[in-house]
């Protein structure tokens, strides 16, 4: 249980009045919380991540280190956020930003970190704050629960209701990423483009199957609107269908082919898709892309990028796709990396990224371990991002592979 602190009427906290939180709230704080931290100080960073690490909380954390601009604060308002204020914004106080962040999302939590240069702070105490140098992952985290609960009491009993159920809906309708085998790994970051949502048009799934084979799908609808992101769960879920009741690969693309004619909001709507399967003995991964970017080979030599061989995008010329499996040779402790065109497509100070660029960052970060590289593309291509390009497509990310074989 994670215990919080009950705040009296003058807004202090009294041990007397610690107790521990309900299930429901325990879950909310669990499952629910987007951590958002608005600093563009690399310490600051460090010193939260080290403070939520022990806690699921860790999982939900994303970092903004650079703003130019309100529509750049990327808040999910459907689900319970708290918003880290830190320093180095641009040249802009860490009040300025928190009133900003109310103004975008008024019923978000927000805490100041207090090693953050401030002015004098307001009457009412607005807003709350930590010194993230002194205090400890448990103090830290009652700090934002208490945020979260402040915020919480603020908002319009009918709102939080509303509010839940989105979450809750949303979150129900995210895949589990982890399989139970422990001889296969994987590492992913999924990331939508729409500031208020969790879910958007790409998708991505993993099963096994019971002879061990792992079977994998990754997708990219057109567009980037609700509607598309309620077609990339069909699409999504008639996959996971099809695997389970043995279906072939290619049976598969033409099955997610028809769903998508057949559900798709316009007519010129598509969708590119891999469909990856990882044999248990762990020698070779199989192919399969309607029209999606290549994916990368961890080895150990380094990384290179393979091109799939080249099929039509799903829903382009409906019944005339031209797929073709092909498979690519692993040796032990090899991974492969897949990603949506939503990681190289941002524009830096020198023009659009490219998988050119997205290879010089891999490259540069080859050594580090799934999550850790994974985490390494995705900030990268972040920082190399012009300060006036709002992010504009999702992002999804996923580092797969086998680190102890089967038999065959």
């Amino acid at each position: 249980m994670i215990d919080l602190f009950e705040p009296s009427d003058d807004g202090s906290l009294h041990e007397d009045t610690r107790r521990d939180i309900t299930p429901r709230n325990e879950y909310a704080l669990r499952h629910d919380v987007t951590v958002l931290l608005l600093s563009g100080d690399e310490h600051e960073a460090s010193d939260v991540r080290r403070l939520l690490a022990p806690h699921p909380l860790s999982q939900r954390l994303s970092w903004q280190h650079g703003l130019s601009g309100s529509d750049q604060l990327p808040f999910v308002p459907s689900t319970p956020v708290c918003v880290i204020v830190g320093s180095a914004l641009g040249g802009r106080s860490p009040l300025d930003i928190a009133a900003r962040v109310r103004q975008r999302a008024p019923h978000a939590a927000v805490v100041l970190l207090s090693g953050a240069p401030v002015r004098a702070s307001r009457a009412d105490g607005f807003p709350a704050r930590v010194d993230h140098r002194r205090t400890t992952p448990d103090e830290f985290r009652r700090m934002i629960g208490l945020a979260l609960r402040r915020a919480r009491r603020d908002m319009p009993p009918a709102n939080v209701a509303i509010a839940q159920d989105n979450a809750s809906l949303e979150r129900g309708l995210l895949p589990d990423l982890a399989l139970d085998d422990e001889g296969f790994t994987s590492a992913s970051h999924y990331a939508p483009s729409r500031s208020h949502a969790l879910l958007g048009g790409d998708f991505c799934d993993i099963v096994q199957s019971e002879d061990r084979t792992v079977h994998v799908v990754m997708g990219d609808v057109s567009g980037h609107g609700a509607a598309e992101a309620a077609l990339a769960v069909h699409l999504r879920l008639a996959w996971r269908t099809a695997v389970l009741c043995g279906r072939s690969a290619m049976e598969r693309l033409r099955l997610l082919e028809r769903v998508l004619v057949e559900q798709r909001p316009h007519e010129d709507t598509y969708a590119t898709v891999v469909s990856v399967i990882f044999p248990p003995h762990g020698r070779s991964v199989r192919v399969i892309s309607a029209g999606h970017p290549g994916m990368l080979h961890r080895h150990a030599g380094g990384v290179r990028l393979v091109e799939h061989w080249p099929g039509l995008a799903l829903g382009l010329f409906p019944g005339r796709g031209d797929w073709t499996e092909s498979e690519h040779a692993l040796a032990e402790q090899d991974s492969v990396v897949l990603f949506t065109d939503g990681l190289y497509e941002g524009r830096t100070s020198c023009g659009r990224l490219g998988e050119e660029g997205l290879m010089r960052l891999a490259a540069r970060h080859a050594h580090l371990p799934a999550q850790h590289f994974v985490d390494a593309l995705v900030r990268g291509t972040s920082a190399s991002a012009t300060p006036d390009d709002r992010p504009s497509d999702d992002v999804t990310v996923l580092h797969l592979g086998w680190t102890r074989r089967g038999p065959g």
